[in-house]
């Protein structure tokens, strides 16, 4: 057997580390959610789960009764669940179709086509990237408002579902990396920049495309700040708020921790399983657009 190196088990130790630090967070969530809240309270760093049951995940789901509820140290407190998940996929979903599409079409806009100005515009548009998000709020909430879009979808998605500059700067920088050959062809064959884009170059880059998609879908499921000053109707109040106004409306002086818990749980599962579906193409697109 090859002799193991003082530096590789450094490295392999402090990849350990690094694990067991990424992924603490996740098993205390599960250790909390199989908790009994009264039995959670009376040995509550304990690393296994204390009274376990899965009373937690009922009540997170609607199906406890409140004598259930009251029983295994539920607090009273309800989430509608089901519907905030319902408005957490309408959000990212139509958030991330459009963001995607219009950043697809200026990324072709920016690296296939020959126009006059394009390196200033790209420029300017770069320089967005360096203004803080908490400066663009009021802006758009007074347009958000003004538009009389407050508690609505609309009102969520409009800022910025035709503008992303990262988005565009990523899809870009693939783009330039294309081949030539078959645009040029089919220029020659009396194709059109649209026929072009939708026929050749976006096909071509369905790969970072598809990586794009997920990451703004990540970033829009995680959204609070901006949800919170644009709605306050369950109708569309997103998961991430779901769970906050669920954590502040105990009627009671204890929290129900493992109710929450599992409820949280419950929302980052599905991001959960896109990351471990679509990892390593998340890893791989990035490397071929060149960034680092």
């Amino acid at each position: 057997m090859r002799r193991i190196s003082a530096g590789r088990a450094v490295a392999w130790a402090y990849l350990a580390l690094v694990l067991v630090v990424t992924i603490f967070p996740f098993y205390w969530i599960v250790r909390t959610a199989l908790s009994n809240n009264y039995a959670l309270a009376t040995d509550p760093s304990s690393p296994l789960p204390v009274g376990f049951t899965l009373g937690a995940f009922k009540r997170a789901l609607g199906l406890a009764t409140p004598a259930e509820a009251a029983a295994q140290g539920g607090s009273g407190a309800s989430i509608d669940l089901l519907l905030a998940l319902r408005n957490s996929v309408i959000y990212a979903v139509l958030l991330t179709v459009c963001t995607v599409f219009f950043s697809a079409l200026a990324a072709f806009a920016f690296s296939r086509l020959r126009w006059k100005g394009r390196n200033v515009v790209f420029g300017l548009l770069l320089s967005a990237l360096m203004v803080p998000q908490v400066l663009t709020l009021l802006p758009n909430f007074v347009l958000v408002k003004d538009l009389g879009l407050l508690n609505t979808f609309g009102g969520m998605i409009l800022p910025t579902a035709f503008f992303s500059a990262f988005n565009i700067f990523f899809l870009r920088q693939f783009m330039l990396g294309l081949s030539n050959e078959i645009e040029e062809a089919a220029i020659i064959d009396g194709a059109g920049p649209l026929r072009v884009c939708f026929r050749i170059v976006l096909p071509m880059s369905a790969a970072p495309i598809a990586t794009l998609a997920l990451l703004t879908f990540i970033t829009t499921w995680n959204d609070y700040l901006w949800p919170l000053l644009v709605t306050n109707d369950d109708t569309v109040r997103p998961l991430t708020l779901a769970l906050a106004v669920f954590k502040q409306s105990s009627p009671q002086a204890a929290l129900d921790w493992a109710g929450l818990m599992a409820a949280t749980l419950v929302a980052a599962l599905p991001m959960l399983l896109l990351f471990v579906a679509f990892g390593r193409r998340l890893v791989n697109s990035i490397g071929f657009t060149g960034l680092k």
